[in-house]
């Protein structure tokens, strides 16, 4: 059987599978440069695991406690190591990405304290955090303030408005690097830089976190190397690799680190407890493969920005564009053309291809969500996935995939159920 044959029993068109093919071909130069990105990184993470000594006796388990384990520190080192920080944490405590940026934020803010965003609103479920949305436990709750900064029409920093957000109450900067549920561009890590550098010269000692999911080993270097107090990240997104269960990081200054582990634990303990419970060899495999995983997820990308854009929806980021994240966002203008790419991305995964998604009130959304995750980890988004909000202009965000191959055949198998519905016409 040939792989044409193998394709139309799964389902896709041939119409659909004609113009993959077409769209596929002139995308070789482009997935060369990811090539040599992934490489840079794949080496950059070996070095930090030869350096730090990685043996057989780091896969081992800890429990109860977890003092002394040596494959949980040795972690932590790497991580340090490849993002070039002075500590990290590297926990499966940490349930999500918006878990280890409330740790980070918890941990550096006393009350009076003041958090600026100057790149808009942040995402969905780091409102209820803030506060910005009324919830039990908020950082509001607690005395710390917040203002934001909008971006220009252009998407580019409004630096006057910035330098006049900035008070004496500012203690701490959140940098979003992906979009979220914006249209709005995600930040290049040059660009991170340069906006806190300026952001230092307004004030020296205000500390400037990087919210970095969804960028991991997108780009040769991260927010840390240029300037960047605290990096933060979930484990079921680039940096896990497909491999890690759960877990979230938090990379940065060893004063900040230490804050955040007195707030993940509690004060005096710190990161000195926390057992592993088993997951320490698929958090070390999974780091060690990222790079080329997520290198994967960036050309599925790019073929998504490039076929949806060619059937006339527009497109964010086209397919030209530089990346920095692994996000594509499109917008598909209806409810109806939402939920047929969602479904066609569900019927394409190995896990649940058979069920439908439907829109939910997913906790930390303020409208309800539709998600396509046929994932062996639940929720993963470097797997294949696609999710969006019931809401006007209707985007969906496309995300993931553990080879290109699988994130190729997730966008012709969308396509193929939103032209059979009348959405497209090949």
């Amino acid at each position: 059987m040939d792989t044409t044959e193998i394709y139309k029993q799964l389902g896709v068109s041939p119409s659909v599978l004609a113009f993959g093919e077409e769209i596929r071909s002139g995308l070789h130069d482009r997935f060369t440069a990811f090539d040599k990105v992934a490489e840079h990184n794949q080496m950059k993470v070996l070095l930090a695991m030869q350096k730090n000594r990685v043996s057989e006796e780091c896969f081992q388990s800890s429990t109860g406690y977890g003092y002394n384990d040596h494959g949980r520190e040795t972690l932590e080192k790497v991580y340090a190591d490849t993002f070039h920080t002075e500590a990290c944490l590297v926990r499966p405590q940490i349930a999500c990405g918006t878990h280890a940026l409330a740790i980070a934020l918890f941990g550096n803010l006393r009350p009076g304290d003041e958090i600026l965003s100057p790149v808009g609103k942040p995402y969905d479920t780091l409102e209820e955090v803030i506060g910005i949305r009324p919830s039990r436990g908020s950082l509001k709750e607690y005395g710390v303030t917040y203002r934001q900064a909008e971006l220009l029409p252009d998407g580019s920093f409004d630096y006057p408005a910035i330098r006049e957000a900035i008070t004496e109450k500012t203690k701490l900067i959140e940098i979003q690097r992906s979009r979220g549920y914006l249209t709005r561009p995600s930040f290049t890590v040059e660009r991170i830089g340069e906006l806190i550098a300026f952001i230092k010269s307004v004030k020296k000692d205000v500390i400037c976190m990087v919210d970095n999911c969804y960028g991991e080993f997108v780009e040769e270097y991260e927010p840390s190397d240029v300037g960047a107090d605290m990096i933060v990240g979930s484990l079921i997104k680039n940096p896990g690799g497909g491999l890690a269960p759960i877990g979230g990081y938090i990379a940065g200054t060893r004063e900040c680190i230490e804050n955040a582990a007195a707030r993940m634990t509690c004060p005096g303990l710190g990161a000195e407890v926390g057992a592993s419970l088993g997951v320490n060899r698929s958090f070390y495999q999974g780091f060690f493969l990222a790079p080329m995983i997520t290198k994967g997820a960036l050309k599925g990308a790019v073929f998504a920005a490039k076929a949806l854009s060619r059937l006339g929806f527009p497109v964010t980021p086209d397919a030209a564009e530089p990346r920095t994240d692994i996000i594509q966002a499109v917008t598909l203008k209806s409810p109806e053309c939402l939920s047929a790419f969602c479904r066609g991305i569900q019927h394409a995964a190995p896990v649940d291809s058979y069920v439908d998604p439907e829109p939910w009130d997913m906790p930390g959304y303020d409208s309800q969500v539709i998600m396509a995750a046929g994932a062996f980890i639940q929720g993963s988004s470097i797997e294949l996935s696609a999710d969006g909000p019931l809401r006007e202009p209707y985007n969906v965000y496309f995300q993931g995939g553990l080879t290109f191959e699988h994130a190729y055949f997730g966008i012709l198998k969308a396509l193929t159920l939103m032209e059979h519905e009348g959405h497209i016409r090949l």
